[in-house]
């Protein structure tokens, strides 16, 4: 396997490389997934072109009462009109050419906006997840077991109904005939399933035989380049739609014999909360005498 300088673009950078891009292949996968900026910055351009190319039309036609002779910005400000469907009244399109343009654009703002009101809704209504994961994964004893601990939260004030979480190590071994390839392992979590993430939870995968990580250390690891991919899906109870939420882990970002601080609050009314400035504080823990 080609060695790459990223680490498999698991941290957001695509791990695509080499396919032919065609933007208008998968146009509306990508504006909806664009940022805010980038989507009004796109909506802006297509709209600024688009009535250039009309303004054109009607300049060259001449067919616009009251515009200013030879004056381009009036028949740029015209199309506006037209295509945003203002119409102050001033200026008017008087030739035939001038009334066939002014119907084309006048269908094409329409669709336009039809197009541009279900992509904004769309951005809008897409189901996300505020889920935090800690900076680090720790391993350390739980219930007299070295185990494997990930620790999230539930960053709304809401409920995620029936989570799941699933978890992988993922490293690069050499199989018999000489050729590197990426391998995957799922490590087992003692509790897989959460019926109510509202606050935190603890994710733990016991290293025993038969784990992946069982008689593993930071220095046997670190050849094969791993990375611990943690998945969670669940109901957003609020919007009653699957959400999901991703993190990956590399080596470095291990800590070993190591436990995580106390985060929940028990207030003097009986309820819980989280302490967030603490969240990602990891205790090491004294060695075994």
């Amino acid at each position: 396997m080609r060695k790459r300088p990223t680490n498999l673009g698991m941290k957001g950078d695509s791990p695509i490389r080499g396919a032919p891009t065609r933007a208008l292949d998968d146009l509306y996968h990508y504006l909806v997934t664009a940022s805010w900026p980038a989507l009004i910055g796109i909506i802006a351009l297509a709209f600024l072109i688009a009535n250039l190319v009309f303004a054109v039309g009607y300049y060259l036609d001449g067919g616009v009462e009251n515009a200013r002779y030879r004056s381009f910005a009036d028949m740029f400000f015209f199309s506006v009109q037209t295509m945003a469907t203002i119409g102050y009244g001033k200026l008017v399109p008087v030739t035939l050419f001038s009334n066939i343009l002014v119907s084309i654009e006048a269908l094409t703002g329409l669709l336009a906006l039809a197009l541009m009101t279900g992509l904004v809704f769309a951005k809008f209504s897409r189901p996300t997840a505020r889920v935090r994961f800690s900076r680090y994964l720790v391993v350390g004893p739980r219930d007299g077991t070295t185990s494997l601990m990930i620790r999230m939260a539930n960053m709304r004030a809401n409920r995620i109904v029936e989570a799941n979480i699933h978890v992988v190590l993922a490293r690069s071994e050499t199989t018999v005939e000489g050729e590197s390839i990426r391998r995957f392992y799922d490590l087992t979590m003692t509790r897989n399933r959460s019926a109510m993430f509202a606050l935190s939870w603890t994710a733990v995968h016991r290293i025993v035989e038969g784990s992946p990580l069982f008689g593993q250390t930071h220095d046997s690891l670190a050849n094969g380049q791993p990375e611990i991919v943690v998945s969670i899906t669940g109901l957003d109870e609020t919007f009653s739609q699957t959400i999901h939420a991703r993190h990956t882990y590399e080596l470095g970002e291990i800590m070993w014999g190591a436990r995580f601080a106390d985060v929940l609050i028990l207030d003097p009314d009986g309820s819980r909360s989280i302490d967030y400035s603490h969240f990602d504080d990891v205790e090491m823990l004294a060695p075994a005498k």
